[in-house]
């Protein structure tokens, strides 16, 4: 595989969060937090229509990850995880998803809540968020599952070690 794949930002995410120590580490530990998307000029028709949904899922790069890690070990456990296997930002392609509420729309801005990103956070894509066009039914949650059931973590705003 020799063909490169390119990216560019389509905004910037403004959060209040200078650092991943303070950040947290997904969207349901950071309720309520606003920040801003700050789209660039060339972007702002795709805007068009955005502001009649309640949720977008932001796609964006994880700019401060230096490295990557194949195993890791996730906010909720100890034991060592395939990277694939968690959400941890030690990714080898460095993307991050994160699902926000929508505020509203104001020209070149979006206004969101529950914002678990870094200020400066490169936006790669917005999708509204639709609940019927994803799975329903019964969902696996992996070895996630018996550890979200107890509603047991270490923190909501620790990063993830590589090991």
């Amino acid at each position: 595989m020799s063909s490169a794949i390119v990216f560019q930002p389509i905004g910037i995410i403004h959060t209040p969060f200078s650092n991943t120590d303070d950040c947290p580490i997904q969207p349901r530990f950071a309720r309520d937090v606003a920040g801003q998307i700050e789209m660039l000029s060339e972007f702002v028709d795709g805007l068009t229509d955005l502001g009649g949904f309640s949720h977008l899922v932001l796609l964006f790069q994880f700019h401060l990850s230096e490295d990557f890690s194949l195993r890791v070990k996730p906010y909720l456990d100890d034991t060592p995880r395939g990277v694939f296997a968690t959400r941890a930002p030690r990714r080898p392609n460095a993307l991050g998803m994160s699902i926000v509420r929508l505020e509203r729309v104001a020209g070149p801005v979006v206004h969101i809540r529950d914002v678990d990103m870094v200020d400066g956070t490169p936006l790669l894509d917005i999708k509204p968020y639709v609940p019927e066009l994803n799975p329903d039914g019964e969902i696996a949650t992996g070895w996630l599952g018996k550890k979200m059931a107890g509603g047991k973590r270490k923190t909501d705003r620790s990063p993830d070690q590589s090991v």
